[in-house]
């Protein structure tokens, strides 16, 4: 079976076109966890970094007034 010059070609193409938009939708999506201080995080957490014996310190309702 003779295949002509033109077919070869579109076949070629076609391939390359295949690979070329397999490789363009392939993308990631990272999530950052460095939010800078912007989110608070709870006051056992923040007991467990510090060091500190008691949450007490950390809790809102526990913060006394200015």
């Amino acid at each position: 079976m003779k295949t002509s010059k033109y077919t070869k070609v579109a076949v070629i193409i076609m391939v390359v076109l295949f690979v070329v938009i397999s490789v363009i939708s392939c993308s990631t999506h990272v999530h950052n966890s460095n939010n800078n201080g912007n989110q608070k995080i709870p006051p056992g957490q923040a007991k467990k970094m510090s060091g500190s014996k008691s949450a007490k310190a950390y809790a809102p309702g526990q913060q006394k007034k200015k």
